[in-house]
């Protein structure tokens, strides 16, 4: 399923404590495609505290926790990292994470906390979520067969990664435009991972983040800029990432369209993909202040300019999702609709 969909499983599972209808969520996926991060937005978006139990880092009396005698009987000390409704609040979530990678021992010791929401004495407080994630056994990792008991204790949904989905999130989430241009002009480099390689560095949603945060940092030091690249998203694709960001010199006037002027549209594809990148940023940028409208109008102009009115309707796809609704509202959008009415029903 793409993030889009997991995001929204995610939410109405978190909502479903307060119902008693909750089912524990299990993601199956290869490294990198953000199955934590997805656990984590999902908390974000309903300001949940997340305890994150790694459970291949334990032993089996780690989550039991330790006995001790009362008297005449052993009673056991519950650990602190579970979910206490005093110390960590009334609602939350518990994500297991590389559940998958845990011995058997360990696994063994989830199945009550995971169905039954309790170990022992201790009961995981009504308004927590059970999230969990692990990587399946073709991928490479320090992976066990799930169990049937175990694995029966899940819904499960394995993430797929998807182009769209992770260029809302780009922009949203500030990664430069120059990765998202690249990845839009490139789209089957989002996640390109062969176990039967082991490669150490390879694309990947992750791994993007991680070649924008090296643009960051080595931008303007160009004799490392390209080896830092490749260090964060492999060989191939770093070098060329950094032949398209080394050919944007020839981008146009982004400050000249967005005053209205005529500027031509690039004969390049990969630019056409780097300055419409560029303008949804500077659409994102100006949402919700006095430009904004002013901003949406121009850049709708210049979308319908596109040679390849595909491209215009990438630009304004990806500027919706980004923007919201508020879109519809610019004068400038009936009429670019009518232009590409015949290329994509656009739903309002």
């Amino acid at each position: 399923m793409r993030p889009a969909q997991i995001l929204q499983i995610l939410d109405n599972e978190y909502e479903s404590t307060q119902g008693g209808h909750h089912t524990p969520v299990m993601l199956w996926g290869p490294p990198g495609v953000g199955k934590s991060q997805m656990v984590a937005q999902a908390a974000r978006h309903h300001q949940a505290e997340v305890i994150d139990i790694r459970l291949s880092q334990l032993e089996p009396s780690d989550l039991r926790g330790i006995p001790f005698r009362v008297g005449e009987l052993v009673e056991w000390a519950v650990p602190a990292m579970l979910p206490d409704k005093i110390r960590h609040g009334p609602h939350g979530v518990l994500f297991l994470d590389e559940i998958t990678s845990a011995p058997p021992s360990v696994s063994a010791a989830a199945y009550q906390l995971i169905l039954d929401r309790c170990l022992g004495a201790y009961r995981v407080p009504d308004a927590w979520a059970i999230f969990a994630a692990g990587n399946r056994q073709g991928d490479r990792g320090v992976t066990y067969t799930m169990p049937a008991p175990l694995a029966n204790r899940f819904s499960h949904f394995e993430v797929e990664p998807n182009i769209d989905d992770w260029v809302t999130w780009a922009y949203a989430s500030g990664v430069d435009q120059r990765v998202i241009a690249f990845l839009r002009f490139r789209p089957e480099l989002l996640f390109d991972f062969d176990p039967e390689h082991n490669p150490v560095a390879f694309p990947s949603p992750r791994s993007w983040e991680f070649a924008h945060r090296a643009l960051q940092k080595f931008g303007a030091v160009p004799e490392i800029l390209a080896e830092a690249l490749q260090g964060c998203v492999g060989p191939a694709a770093g070098i060329e990432l950094h032949a398209f960001i080394e050919n944007l010199d020839k981008l146009p006037d982004i400050d000249a369209i967005l005053r209205g002027e005529d500027t031509p549209v690039p004969d390049e594809i990969d630019l056409q993909y780097a300055v419409a990148s560029a303008l949804v940023g500077r659409a994102v940028r100006v949402k919700d202040n006095g430009e904004a409208a002013r901003v949406y109008g121009r850049i709708l102009d210049y979308a319908g300019r596109f040679p390849q009115r595909e491209m215009g309707v990438m630009l304004v796809s990806d500027m919706h999702r980004a923007v919201g609704q508020e879109l519809f509202a610019v004068p400038q959008f009936s009429d670019w609709a009518k232009a590409v009415a015949d290329v994509v029903l656009f739903e309002v």
